[in-house]
């Protein structure tokens, strides 16, 4: 069925469920998982209270946190996981992963980490359902029972 599944992970309770879900999928169906983490480049902090430099290595830190979830969960199942922290517009930089490595899947949260910030930049979520040439799989609190994949 997939080959290759990827998991965008932005360390949300949704993203955790997403994680799950991707690593069983992975395990189950013996394909390669990536999981990737972005760090929103369009959010720019540009004022004498908050030092963007600062603000970009706490997103970094973030992200490189989300992946080591999704590393721990997957060596829990014994899926081999290659992870990789992008930089840039969330879902372009999903989708040109998706690109560059022959992705089959994708497995996204239904939410992230703030609807606030949903509000002003528009949902990855739905521009990666929208623009993607694979199957996105959303899955979230309320539609996914843990115990079937």
């Amino acid at each position: 069925m997939y080959d290759s599944i990827l998991v965008a992970t932005d360390g949300s309770d949704d993203a955790s469920i997403a994680v799950d879900h991707a690593v069983e999928l992975a395990n189950r169906l013996e394909a390669s998982l990536h999981g990737v983490a972005v760090v929103e480049t369009r959010t720019a902090y540009d004022n004498a209270i908050v030092d963007p430099e600062e603000a970009r290595r706490r997103l970094r830190t973030e992200a490189e946190e989300s992946l080591e979830e999704v590393e721990q969960t997957a060596r829990a199942a014994g899926v081999p996981v290659v992870t990789q922290v992008l930089e840039g517009v969330p879902h372009e930089e999903i989708l040109a992963y998706v690109d560059e490595h022959d992705v089959e899947t994708v497995v996204v949260g239904a939410r992230g980490r703030s609807s606030f910030r949903r509000a002003l930049l528009g949902s990855t979520v739905d521009a990666v359902v929208r623009l993607s040439p694979v199957p996105v799989i959303v899955v979230g609190e309320e539609g996914w029972d843990r115990s079937e994949p």
